[in-house]
């Protein structure tokens, strides 16, 4: 058996250490932590021939996944929801949108309070207060892939509990 990471830890050692250098790198965490996800989906998808750095292909394939994002964006003209004239503000043309804001907001709060008490609080640490992953933690003393098991669980529990609310 070879000592080399990929045989005896798997990707997994390079994904890691990704997601972590390219949360702190870049101004959205959670574009950076989709950026990694999706290229290590498309490493997964290849023959083990077809890859034959993990790290580098994993590095480069989100670096160019970020940047194909950035340019999705940057061709999107993006207005704030304050710099938008009165009349113009979506949620005031719509006499309803506070009622199903309350609706969105209360059933958020049910999903949270059907998650353990760890994995809730990991959802709220990564998804509300924007905390990394290593910071989450070192702070709870867990173990990061623990960390990362949670806000997947969570992620899941909260899409499925809300699903009535997204549009089709």
């Amino acid at each position: 058996m070879s000592d080399s990471p990929s045989s005896s830890k798997g990707w997994l050692v390079y994904y890691r250490g990704l997601i972590g250098s390219w949360a702190k790198n870049n101004s959205r965490s959670p574009d950076a932590e989709d950026a990694v996800q999706n290229s290590a989906l498309k490493m997964l998808g290849q023959s083990q021939e077809a890859v034959l750095d993990p790290n580098a292909y994993l590095f480069r394939a989100t670096r160019n996944h970020l940047i194909n994002e950035a340019k999705r964006q940057a061709r999107q003209p993006v207005t704030s929801l304050e710099a938008l004239a009165q009349d113009d503000h979506p949620l005031l043309s719509d006499p309803e949108a506070p009622v199903r804001a309350r609706q969105l907001v209360n059933a958020l709060e049910a999903a949270l309070q059907q998650l353990p008490l760890k994995k809730r609080q990991v959802f709220v640490y990564h998804r509300l207060e924007g905390y990394t992953h290593p910071e989450i933690a070192a702070k709870m003393g867990i173990s990061l892939n623990t960390v990362e098991r949670y806000v997947m669980d969570a992620t899941r529990h909260i899409r499925e509990k809300l699903q009535n609310f997204c549009e089709n």
